[in-house]
């Protein structure tokens, strides 16, 4: 289990720029870039066991995160 947080930006680096102007011009995109930060929070948080979860709600969350990364992968990838 890696406890490093999963920044967009660290992961998509060649992105950034493409990450920035999505989240200035679409509410939709800019409102899935601030749920993947909040869940990646509340997941680096357990991994780091600042906050205690189930394993079934770490679970959940990392799915989350991996969906919503994917969704926000499909929008700076077209």
């Amino acid at each position: 289990m890696s406890n490093t947080p999963h920044d967009l930006y660290e992961d998509f680096p060649e992105k950034a720029a493409a990450i920035h102007a999505l989240k200035a011009k679409d509410a939709h995109f800019a409102r899935l870039v601030e749920e993947y930060h909040d869940v990646n929070r509340a997941m680096h948080r357990a991994e780091t066991r600042v906050e205690v979860l189930s394993s079934e709600h770490e679970t959940e969350l990392r799915q989350k995160r991996m969906r919503l990364k994917d969704q926000i992968w499909k929008q700076i990838a077209a």
